[in-house]
């Protein structure tokens, strides 16, 4: 995942042989396959626009890569019904792709890469033209599916729900370079970067520039955790890792109280910083001074400099 621009269709591309590698060498299950055609290497691909024919019912276009292939009419239709029953397509297996939704063409697209029954999915941010609603109901339907086949699939997003959501692991891409890979947890709770620390979370880590001395992490003059550095350090603390304390040592100036149900953002200012605070409905706050506390332990350490972690 990343920003649009960073590289992550192109590299995905790569990996689909739809776009020559100039260096480095791709491997799959341990086969160097930069110069091995597209269609040798065992990939099934689902695109943004579901790249379906508009002329053919879902029944040829689930199966129209197997036909082409030379696969008997018996073991296409066989193909196609199973891969119909398990998107539940069965009811609209004659009709064409312009009497379907949004996430009935992209389960069409689907069963054609299904049916193909390759070693690697690769998935090109194939939920970004669905509404919110129905982009949840797919993200679960997709790793279910996912898990069901017991297939690898490399999946594209800028979405960072739905790789947190969907992912065994993450690779966090910044201007063509990997910035991270990890567990959802590791890039959530454990950012290599500023970069991925302000990329990752609902409401981003807030990077504060604080002072280490004296074996502590200086904000405000406050010790808010250990450290072993010393100098400028750029402190990243989650909005849910500060906690509203009557006796805590910060001091924020709330502006804005945004509501999310369950949950409500505070934003305002730190010393100064644009800061976001999160905390659980049932918690009373009105704009104006609020005390502070910080989980010492979950406070990240970065190199005001180059943002790397420390």
């Amino acid at each position: 995942m990343g920003e649009s621009g960073c590289g992550k269709s192109t590299l995905l591309r790569m990996v689909a042989g739809l776009e020559d590698i100039t260096s480095g060498e791709l491997q799959i299950a341990g086969r160097i396959v930069n110069d091995v055609d597209p269609a040798d290497r065992d990939i099934a691909m689902v695109f943004q626009n579901y790249a379906l024919y508009p002329h053919m019912t879902v029944r040829k276009n689930i199966g129209y890569g197997l036909k082409n292939r030379g696969t008997s009419k018996e073991a296409i239709a066989q193909k196609v019904d199973e891969a119909a029953a398990l998107l539940n397509l069965d009811d609209y297996l004659d009709r064409k792709p312009s009497q379907l939704s949004g996430g009935q063409r992209q389960r069409v697209a689907m069963g054609r890469a299904i049916v193909r029954d390759p070693a690697l999915f690769l998935f090109d941010e194939p939920l970004s033209n669905l509404d919110a609603k129905l982009r949840n109901q797919m993200r679960i339907e997709i790793k279910a599916l996912q898990r069901r086949l017991g297939v690898t699939s490399i999946y594209v997003t800028h979405d960072q729900v739905e790789a947190m959501t969907m992912a065994d692991r993450i690779i966090v891409m910044n201007a063509g370079r990997i910035e991270q890979i990890g567990t959802p947890r590791e890039v959530y709770h454990n950012p290599a970067s500023t970069f991925v620390a302000s990329f990752m979370g609902a409401a981003p880590m807030n990077l504060l520039p604080a002072t280490a001395k004296d074996g502590q992490v200086m904000l405000e003059d406050q010790a808010i955790c250990p450290t072993q550095q010393q100098g400028p350090v750029t402190a990243g603390i989650r909005p849910e890792d500060f906690t509203l304390d009557a006796n805590g040592p910060l001091t924020m100036d709330v502006q804005i109280i945004e509501e999310l149900g369950a949950h409500r953002l505070l934003h305002g200012t730190l010393g100064g910083e644009a800061v976001t605070v999160h905390i659980s409905n049932d918690i009373t706050a009105a704009a104006g001074a609020h005390r502070l506390s910080v989980n010492p332990d979950a406070v990240c350490l970065f190199n005001p400099q180059d943002g790397q972690r420390l």
